[in-house]
Protein backbone atom coordinates (compact mmCIF):
# COMPACT_ATOMS: atom_id res chain seq x y z
CA UNK A 1 0.00 0.00 0.00
CA UNK A 2 0.95 3.11 -0.92
CA UNK A 3 0.59 6.60 0.94
CA UNK A 4 -0.82 9.52 -0.87
CA UNK A 5 1.98 11.86 -1.42
CA UNK A 6 -0.42 14.66 -0.59
CA UNK A 7 -1.48 13.48 2.83
CA UNK A 8 2.73 12.94 3.83
CA UNK A 9 2.58 16.57 2.64
CA UNK A 10 0.52 17.47 5.41
CA UNK A 11 1.52 15.50 8.19
CA UNK A 12 5.81 15.89 6.93
CA UNK A 13 6.19 18.57 5.22
CA UNK A 14 9.31 20.07 7.07
CA UNK A 15 10.87 16.28 6.43
CA UNK A 16 10.32 16.14 2.88
CA UNK A 17 12.30 17.27 -0.23
CA UNK A 18 9.48 17.64 -2.91
CA UNK A 19 10.99 17.20 -6.31
CA UNK A 20 9.81 19.92 -8.74
CA UNK A 21 10.46 18.70 -12.19
CA UNK A 22 7.75 17.39 -13.91
CA UNK A 23 7.16 13.80 -14.83
CA UNK A 24 4.74 11.28 -17.74
CA UNK A 25 3.62 8.58 -15.64
CA UNK A 26 3.90 4.73 -17.44
CA UNK A 27 2.87 1.12 -16.22
CA UNK A 28 -0.16 0.18 -14.16
CA UNK A 29 0.78 1.39 -10.82
CA UNK A 30 0.11 5.04 -10.59
CA UNK A 31 2.03 5.02 -7.55
CA UNK A 32 5.10 3.69 -5.28
CA UNK A 33 7.44 3.74 -2.44
CA UNK A 34 10.61 2.65 -1.60
CA UNK A 35 14.28 2.88 -1.14
CA UNK A 36 16.49 4.81 -3.42
CA UNK A 37 19.12 3.51 -5.20
CA UNK A 38 20.70 5.21 -8.04
CA UNK A 39 22.26 5.17 -11.42
CA UNK A 40 24.22 7.95 -13.21
CA UNK A 41 24.31 8.66 -17.07
CA UNK A 42 24.12 10.21 -20.48
CA UNK A 43 22.52 8.74 -23.58
CA UNK A 44 23.78 4.71 -22.14
CA UNK A 45 21.65 2.36 -20.35
CA UNK A 46 24.52 -0.36 -19.91
CA UNK A 47 24.26 0.77 -16.08
CA UNK A 48 20.22 1.05 -15.99
CA UNK A 49 20.44 -2.59 -16.64
CA UNK A 50 23.05 -3.74 -14.72
CA UNK A 51 21.27 -1.76 -11.52
CA UNK A 52 17.95 -3.17 -12.73
CA UNK A 53 19.44 -6.98 -12.24
CA UNK A 54 20.95 -6.35 -9.01
CA UNK A 55 19.05 -4.31 -6.69
CA UNK A 56 16.85 -5.35 -3.88
CA UNK A 57 12.59 -6.23 -4.57
CA UNK A 58 10.72 -2.88 -3.42
CA UNK A 59 13.55 -0.45 -4.23
CA UNK A 60 13.35 2.02 -6.36
CA UNK A 61 15.75 2.81 -9.15
CA UNK A 62 16.78 6.68 -9.55
CA UNK A 63 18.07 6.88 -13.02
CA UNK A 64 19.86 10.93 -13.85
CA UNK A 65 19.82 10.73 -17.63
CA UNK A 66 20.64 14.62 -17.91
CA UNK A 67 17.31 15.41 -18.61
CA UNK A 68 18.12 13.91 -22.19
CA UNK A 69 15.36 13.55 -24.83
CA UNK A 70 18.11 11.99 -27.17
CA UNK A 71 17.45 8.56 -27.03
CA UNK A 72 15.66 5.95 -24.25
CA UNK A 73 17.30 4.86 -21.14
CA UNK A 74 14.67 2.02 -20.60
CA UNK A 75 12.39 0.25 -23.08
CA UNK A 76 9.79 -2.95 -22.40
CA UNK A 77 12.92 -5.17 -21.75
CA UNK A 78 13.97 -3.54 -19.22
CA UNK A 79 10.44 -3.03 -17.32
CA UNK A 80 10.39 -6.61 -17.61
CA UNK A 81 13.24 -6.71 -15.66
CA UNK A 82 11.73 -4.22 -12.90
CA UNK A 83 8.84 -6.71 -12.81
CA UNK A 84 9.99 -10.30 -12.40
CA UNK A 85 12.27 -8.68 -10.10
CA UNK A 86 9.63 -6.92 -7.81
CA UNK A 87 10.95 -3.54 -7.89
CA UNK A 88 8.65 -0.77 -6.99
CA UNK A 89 9.45 1.45 -9.51
CA UNK A 90 11.59 3.23 -11.54
CA UNK A 91 12.08 7.62 -11.88
CA UNK A 92 14.15 8.47 -15.45
CA UNK A 93 15.37 11.97 -15.73
CA UNK A 94 15.17 11.20 -19.54
CA UNK A 95 13.10 9.27 -21.68
CA UNK A 96 11.46 5.98 -22.29
CA UNK A 97 10.68 3.80 -25.56
CA UNK A 98 7.70 0.85 -25.70
CA UNK A 99 5.69 3.04 -23.99
CA UNK A 100 2.29 1.36 -24.98
CA UNK A 101 4.02 -2.43 -23.69
CA UNK A 102 5.26 -0.24 -20.78
CA UNK A 103 1.63 0.56 -19.97
CA UNK A 104 0.66 -3.02 -19.75
CA UNK A 105 2.80 -4.12 -16.92
CA UNK A 106 3.11 -4.68 -13.32
CA UNK A 107 5.55 -1.61 -12.58
CA UNK A 108 5.57 2.41 -11.90
CA UNK A 109 8.00 4.25 -14.19
CA UNK A 110 8.12 8.04 -14.10
CA UNK A 111 9.95 9.52 -16.98
CA UNK A 112 10.24 13.07 -18.79
CA UNK A 113 8.44 11.38 -21.93
CA UNK A 114 9.20 8.79 -24.78
CA UNK A 115 11.96 8.69 -27.59
CA UNK A 116 12.08 5.75 -29.80
CA UNK A 117 15.77 5.65 -30.06
CA UNK A 118 17.84 3.20 -28.12
CA UNK A 119 20.36 4.09 -26.40
CA UNK A 120 24.10 3.61 -26.83
CA UNK A 121 26.04 0.62 -24.95
CA UNK A 122 29.16 2.06 -23.98
CA UNK A 123 29.03 1.42 -19.79
CA UNK A 124 30.09 4.93 -18.69
CA UNK A 125 28.35 6.55 -15.83
CA UNK A 126 28.01 5.18 -12.25
CA UNK A 127 25.83 4.07 -9.65
CA UNK A 128 24.78 4.49 -6.05
CA UNK A 129 26.11 7.90 -6.08
CA UNK A 130 23.76 11.38 -4.85
CA UNK A 131 22.42 12.55 -7.56
CA UNK A 132 20.85 16.28 -8.51
CA UNK A 133 17.32 16.96 -10.53
CA UNK A 134 14.35 18.51 -9.74
CA UNK A 135 15.43 21.02 -7.48
CA UNK A 136 16.03 17.81 -4.54
CA UNK A 137 19.21 15.72 -3.87
CA UNK A 138 18.81 12.32 -4.35
CA UNK A 139 20.43 10.18 -1.81
CA UNK A 140 21.05 6.04 -2.35
CA UNK A 141 19.32 5.03 0.94
CA UNK A 142 17.12 7.54 1.04
CA UNK A 143 13.08 7.19 0.75
CA UNK A 144 10.95 8.20 -2.06
CA UNK A 145 7.03 8.54 -2.41
CA UNK A 146 5.44 8.50 -5.62
CA UNK A 147 2.24 9.56 -7.30
CA UNK A 148 -0.01 11.42 -9.60
CA UNK A 149 0.53 14.66 -7.42
CA UNK A 150 4.16 14.21 -7.47
CA UNK A 151 7.48 13.03 -5.88
CA UNK A 152 8.91 13.34 -2.35
CA UNK A 153 12.10 12.29 -1.08
CA UNK A 154 12.66 11.81 2.78
CA UNK A 155 15.87 10.37 5.14
CA UNK A 156 13.57 7.70 6.50
CA UNK A 157 10.01 5.65 6.11
CA UNK A 158 7.10 7.86 6.91
CA UNK A 159 4.08 6.48 8.54
CA UNK A 160 0.88 7.78 8.79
Amino acid sequence: MCMKTADLCDVFSEQLSICEQPFQIYGKKKNFFGKIRTVRCLNDNVLVKEALETIEAGEVLVVDGGGSKKVALMGDNLAAIAVKRKLAGVIVFGCIRDSKEINQMDIGVFALGTCPLKSMKLGEGDRDQILTFGGIKWKPGQFVYCDEDGILVSESVLNL
